[in-house]
């Protein structure tokens, strides 16, 4: 279903998903090449409801559902249209002061009735993810130049678990918080330029393996607290600099261990820091 308006040289299109049976998992793709996208959960009934103000248009998303051995795949895809070169791509990343810089927004609301296994892509801009009261069985971004700021501000833990939790980014910056919540078994962030914050607020109940890896830039950890079991593997060149709290053991070749770590602690956290050229701080 789509609603236009257009006002001011502004597009304003809603898409919703009208089916809400005959399903078990919802298999989100959502695909835009700029903007500034907000996730989170919302109050509708639909699975996916998505709301956008679109300026400078060619031409308008396209966006498609259909049900598939009880999964709902839905699909929404904005390609660029305007021409723009690596130059101007660039000054938007690097000059881009204000959200309106980016030309659209986007807001997702989800529904926590429904379990989901989503697939952002985002071109240039920033995306906003609150994934708090949402069930997520996996969730992979993937970004040419967005900035990616990821939460569960409500600090609610994922009712699912989660298999694979993936941010790769081309250039920017990832934030991550609290995202010990997320149920997640294995985490994945990749930047090949750019800086990664990662905090973990709370303890783990179960083993997990968090993967990090930058070409260029900045990686800081924040631990959990010290009663909880967990590993850093550092993997650097004398073009990286690290900053390792003395809390932590040096049981040699860059690897770090907590006072209670213990190689089957059914709760271990392994943390495998990859970074080429910049730093590594953890705290």
């Amino acid at each position: 279903m789509g609603i236009v308006f257009q006002l001011k040289a502004q597009i304003t299109k809603e898409f919703k998903v009208d089916h809400t049976r005959g399903y078990g998992l919802v298999h989100l793709d959502f695909n835009v090449y700029k903007g500034v996208t907000h996730i989170k959960k919302g109050m509708g009934a639909s699975p996916v409801h998505i709301f956008s103000k679109l300026s400078k248009v060619n031409i308008l998303p396209s966006f498609s559902q259909e049900i598939v051995s009880e999964v709902l795949y839905t699909q929404l895809v904005h390609r660029n249209v305007e021409s723009e070169n690596l130059g101007k791509s660039l000054s938007y990343k690097l000059f881009s002061t204000t959200n309106e810089d980016f030309d659209h927004k986007w807001d997702i609301e989800m529904n926590s009735n429904f379990l989901y296994d989503l697939h952002l892509n985002f071109g240039i801009g920033k995306a906003y993810l609150d994934l708090s009261n949402l069930p997520v069985s996996n969730c992979i971004i993937k970004t040419a130049s967005a900035d990616v700021k990821l939460d569960y501000s409500k600090k609610i833990a994922n009712s699912v678990k989660m298999d694979t939790l993936m941010v790769t980014i081309n250039m920017g910056s990832l934030d991550a918080k609290n995202i010990n919540f997320s149920n997640a078994k294995e985490m994945f962030f990749e930047i090949n330029y750019g800086t990664v914050d990662l905090f973990f607020s709370e303890p783990v109940s179960e083993r997990i393996n968090i993967h990090t890896i930058v070409g260029a830039g900045k990686v800081s950890l924040e631990l959990p607290a010290y009663d909880q079991p967990f590993i850093i593997k550092v993997k650097s060149t004398p073009m990286c600099r690290t900053n390792i709290p003395k809390h932590l053991k040096d049981i040699g070749n860059k690897t770090y261990v907590s006072k209670n770590y213990k190689e089957n602690a059914e709760n271990l956290m392994t943390f495998t820091i990859d970074v080429s050229v910049g730093s590594v701080t953890i705290k």
